[in-house]
């Protein structure tokens, strides 16, 4: 496949996307607009511009590159890194991405956020990381923004991974005609799906979209007569979901999707505390996030949640962490 798609990243040595060390792919592009995302450069489908403040000396370089004259004059560096400063380097309101102002700074203040890539670029990164993937059963997992907004691209990679014989996640909050992951069950070990409200109105409030698609396709996922895993991920987040009654109802829920009285496909749900490491993203594309007061959910607060899960048979886990089911960690298969 010639086709490129923007990725924002790919980190390594991820322990909390599925078993083992995984390389994880971030496939820029998203659906959804949830208020605490953490991970807000996947969101728009197109190349975005970071300014990171700190690196920033202020030379004017940036301005004079710009065509659209979206870049604000410079100021004294120490005014523009004070707690509290509204200065923001770019004007997101002129700013088209055409990217000449990142070829212009020198010190990296700015920087490109969405890198074009093939499969066989991505994999090239994925490959070194096989060693890792032998010794703690390991591998690639796609997530972003999601994955299933590049059906085709997700599709190539993970056929890809699996002819090298690499075991497969795929992270997604299944907003997608279920086709689509219909055809990547094929090629995926584990599906980490995201589960973030039962209530439809609430889930438009702080997603933009209703869930009716999202848990129709859960509930087809978990029917689906295969050996593929379902790891079902909660985001926990304050003054949302973090109450006693949507997790009663939810794990009722999730119970009710297994069969003859085993978990099925469902392997197991992590809950996933909401945290604020995310701010700096925010800053350095110069946008307000509706959550940044919101103190980080300590996972010890989540114990009584997670009981809630476990008294219906679910495996459970707060974090999420790949190395508590090595067991699961140890399934290849070897489509």
């Amino acid at each position: 496949m010639k086709e490129k798609v923007l990725i924002t990243d790919i980190a390594k040595f991820s322990v909390n996307d599925g078993p083992g060390f995984r390389t994880n792919v971030f496939l820029k592009g998203c659906p959804l607009r949830c208020e605490w995302c953490h991970n807000p450069e996947t969101i728009p489908a197109y190349p975005e511009v970071y300014w990171k403040k700190r690196l920033c000396v202020q030379c004017g370089a940036c301005m004079e590159a710009c065509p659209r004259d979206a870049i604000n004059p410079p100021i004294e560096p120490e005014i523009a890194n004070i707690e509290g400063s509204t200065y923001h380097k770019i004007d997101r309101a002129k700013c088209d991405n055409c990217l000449k102002c990142i070829d212009a700074c020198k010190y990296d203040a700015l920087e490109l956020v969405g890198k074009p890539m093939s499969v066989s670029e991505v994999m090239d990164v994925v490959e070194q990381d096989r060693p890792f993937y032998n010794t703690s059963g390991g591998g690639m997992t796609l997530s972003g923004g999601e994955p299933t907004m590049h059906p085709a691209f997700s599709l190539e990679l993970l056929k890809e991974a699996k002819r090298r014989v690499i075991h497969t996640c795929v992270d997604t909050n299944g907003y997608c005609n279920f086709s689509i992951l219909e055809e990547m069950a094929e090629y995926t070990d584990i599906f980490l799906f995201d589960l973030k409200h039962l209530d439809s109105a609430k889930h438009l409030e702080k997603t933009g979209v209703k869930n009716e698609l999202i848990l129709k396709n859960l509930e087809l996922l978990c029917k689906k007569d295969s050996d593929i895993g379902i790891w079902v991920r909660i985001p926990v987040i304050p003054g949302f979901n973090d109450d006693i009654d949507f997790h009663t109802k939810a794990s009722a829920y999730l119970a009710s999707l297994t069969g003859n009285g085993t978990i099925g496909n469902i392997k197991r749900v992590d809950l996933v505390p909401f945290h604020n490491y995310c701010m700096d993203k925010y800053n350095w594309l110069g946008r307000k996030w509706s959550y940044s007061e919101i103190d980080a959910v300590n996972p010890s607060f989540l114990d009584i949640h997670a009981d809630l899960y476990r008294r219906h048979g679910l495996i459970t886990t707060v974090g999420g962490s790949g190395f508590e089911e090595i067991d699961t960690a140890k399934t290849l298969r070897n489509s």
